[in-house]
C-alpha cells in the first residue's frame, strides 16, 4: 500500500507539475505535451480494457472501436463548428453531392449534445453487442474471434464514403474547439492538463469500483464463472455492465484524443489497434489498474523511440515484449516492481 502511494505521488508530481513547468519555462515544446497527452488518452482506454479483461476475463478485440466512437463524436462536433461561413456541409460531403447534414450529424451540432450523443452511441453499441453474446455464454477465444470480426466489419463500414464519416481519410483539418485555437501552445497545455485530470478521476473511480462488492463479483466471474452462476449471481448482467463501463471509458479517452491529435481515421479502430491495447494491459499487469497505465505509457514510449530508430523492427519488438510478459512476467511490470520493492524492504 505504501509503495502504491509513493507511485501515485510520483505520477502526480511528474505529469501535473514537472512536465507542465518544463513546458512553461521552454524546456519542452508544445508538441511534447501533445504527445504525452495522446499517451494518457490511451492509458484511459487501457483502464477500460483492464476492467473488461484483467478483472472480468473478457478478452475483447474491439475495444479500439469504442475509443474511436468517442473520437468520431468529438470530430463530428469539431467538423461542424469549424465549417467556413456559409458552408453547410464538410468538403467530403460536397464531393458526394450532399447538400445538407445527414440526420445522424444533427445531435453533434453543440458541444454538450455531442458529448452525450457520443457516450449514448457507445453505450448502445456495447449493450447490443455484449448482452446478446453473453446471453449465449460465448466466452474465451470464441468471444475474442467474434469481437475481432466485429472490429473488422466496423473498420470496413467506416472506411466507405457512403457512411458520410470521411471514408478512409477520416475527420481532420480542425483549427478551433469552442473558440480556442488548437495551434496555440497554451491550448495544447490545457488539453494535456485536462487529460491528466480525467485520467486521475477515472483511475480513482475504477479503483473504487474494483474494491466494491461489484468488483469482487467480477473477479469471481473471471476465476470461476460456474461457481458464481451456482450461487445465484446474474453473470450476464455483470458482464454486460462492465463491458458497457469499459466501452464508455474508452470513448472518453477517444474524445480527449481527437483535439490533441487533429485527426481520426478508421485505421485507429482496426483489429491491430485493439490487440495493442491488450499488450499494454498484459505488459503492465492484468487485473491491476496502475499496471494498465504503466504498460500503456511504457509501450508507447518505446514505440516512439524504436519507430524513429528502426521502424521496420517495431512489430517484432512488440511481439517479443508480449512473449516475454507471458513467459516470464505473469504479473507484468507492476509485479516486477512490487517484487523489487519487496526485496529492497527486506534488505533494509
Amino acid at each position: 500500500m505504501q509503495n502504491n502511494k509513493l507511485l501515485y505521488i510520483l505520477f502526480a508530481v511528474l505529469f501535473l507539475i514537472i512536465l507542465p513547468l518544463a513546458n512553461v519555462t521552454g524546456m519542452t515544446d508544445a508538441g511534447t505535451m501533445t504527445l504525452w497527452g495522446r499517451y494518457l488518452c490511451f492509458a484511459i482506454a487501457a483502464i477500460g480494457m483492464d476492467l473488461i479483461w484483467g478483472y472480468t476475463g473478457i478478452m475483447s478485440m474491439c475495444h479500439a472501436f469504442f475509443f474511436c466512437l468517442g473520437a468520431y463524436g468529438m470530430g463530428m462536433f469539431m467538423t461542424i463548428s469549424n465549417l467556413p461561413e456559409g458552408q453547410a456541409v464538410p468538403e467530403f460531403m460536397s464531393w458526394n453531392k450532399v447538400e445538407s447534414l445527414p440526420f445522424f450529424w444533427i445531435p453533434f451540432r453543440s458541444f454538450p449534445s455531442a458529448i452525450v450523443s457520443s457516450l449514448a452511441v457507445t453505450g448502445i453499441f456495447a449493450f447490443l453487442f455484449g448482452y446478446f453474446i453473453f446471453r449465449r455464454r460465448i466466452k474465451g477465444v470464441f468471444f475474442a474471434i467474434i469481437t475481432q470480426a466485429f472490429a473488422l466489419a466496423m473498420y470496413l463500414l467506416f472506411s466507405r464514403n457512403e457512411t458520410m464519416l470521411g471514408g478512409s481519410n477520416g475527420l481532420t483539418n480542425f483549427r478551433y474547439i469552442l473558440g480556442f485555437d488548437l495551434h496555440s501552445g497554451n491550448v495544447k497545455l490545457s488539453l494535456y492538463l485536462i487529460t491528466v485530470l480525467f485520467l486521475i478521476v477515472i483511475f480513482l473511480l475504477s479503483r473504487k469500483l474494483t474494491e466494491s462488492k461489484f468488483g469482487k463479483a467480477l473477479i469471481g466471474i473471471r476465476d470461476s464463472e460456474s461457481r458464481l452462476r451456482f450461487t445465484g449471481y446474474e453473470v450476464v448482467s455483470y458482464r454486460t455492465v462492465i463491458f458497457i463501463i469499459g466501452a464508455l471509458i474508452a470513448a472518453v479517452g477517444g474524445m480527449l484524443y481527437l483535439p490533441q491529435t487533429g485527426i481520426i481515421t478508421p485505421g485507429r479502430m482496426d483489429v491491430k489497434a485493439s490487440i495493442e491495447m491488450l499488450v499494454w494491459v498484459a505488459l503492465g499487469g492484468r487485473g491491476n489498474l496502475k499496471g494498465a497505465v504503466i504498460g500503456t505509457l511504457a509501450v508507447n514510449l518505446l514505440y516512439n523511440i524504436f519507430t524513429s530508430l528502426m521502424p521496420e523492427a517495431w512489430p517484432y519488438i512488440l511481439g517479443a515484449l508480449y512473449l516475454l510478459t507471458v513467459l516470464f512476467l505473469k504479473n507484468g511490470l507492476t509485479g516486477l516492481l512490487d517484487m523489487i520493492a519487496g526485496k529492497v524492504n527486506l534488505k533494509l
